[in-house]
């Protein structure tokens, strides 16, 4: 391994260590509550965005279903060919866009909209279409991506996992969501073993 190689690979490290520790300055408690009442309310949710987004937003999907909360990933190509049919009114949409002009979910947030479905946008542009359609605005933040040319989709996929797993997190505090119950739709693997002792 060339030596540029592995002080690359260490930075990354510390990259993506300086922007978990620096997202907590754009923590608002307020925004984040009510992004944590509309999921816990939500009889349906949806998570959709593009690329590393949309790999993160389907991880969103199975964590609320592992609390029981009905979720899954709407691919933004479905959505707009009938997959919307899963979200009613009183449903609940994530969207994840950095930049929040991700033109693949301008239609699904005019859908929701027509709908009745609630929207969470998480991005850095609070100004953006996906910001200024939504009804919670959850702010994301990023230092640089972990590349040299900072364009790969490193750090900010850290950054979107780390809101999403911050909301879980609330959730399992505020349904007061029990380890006996996810030992029940857990039974498989070494945590399912563990769970069912």
């Amino acid at each position: 391994m060339k030596k540029e190689s592995l002080i690359a690979a260490r930075a990354a490290y510390e990259i993506e260590y300086e922007c978990i520790k620096s997202m907590v300055e754009y923590f608002d408690d307020e925004t984040f509550g009510k992004a944590v009442e509309l999921l816990k309310n939500a009889p349906r949710i949806g998570a959709s965005g593009c690329g590393h987004s949309g790999i993160i937003c389907q991880h969103f999907a199975h964590l609320m279903c592992c609390i029981e909360q009905p979720a899954r990933f709407v691919s933004p190509a479905e959505a707009v060919h009938g997959g919307m049919g899963f979200l009613q009114e009183g449903d609940v949409m994530v969207f994840a866009s950095r930049g929040g002009k991700t033109k693949e979910l301008l239609p699904i947030l005019d859908i929701c909209k027509r709908k009745g479905v609630k929207v969470i946008t998480i991005t850095e542009n609070l100004e953006s279409p996906l910001a200024t359609g939504a009804d919670v605005v959850l702010k994301q933040y990023v230092n640089r991506e972990t590349d040299k040319y900072n364009s790969q989709g490193t750090t900010s996929s850290t950054a979107l996992c780390m809101i999403f797993h911050a909301l879980q997190t609330a959730l399992i505090e505020e349904t007061d969501y029990k380890n006996e119950q996810f030992a029940l739709i857990h039974p498989g693997g070494a945590v399912g073993e563990r769970l069912n002792k």
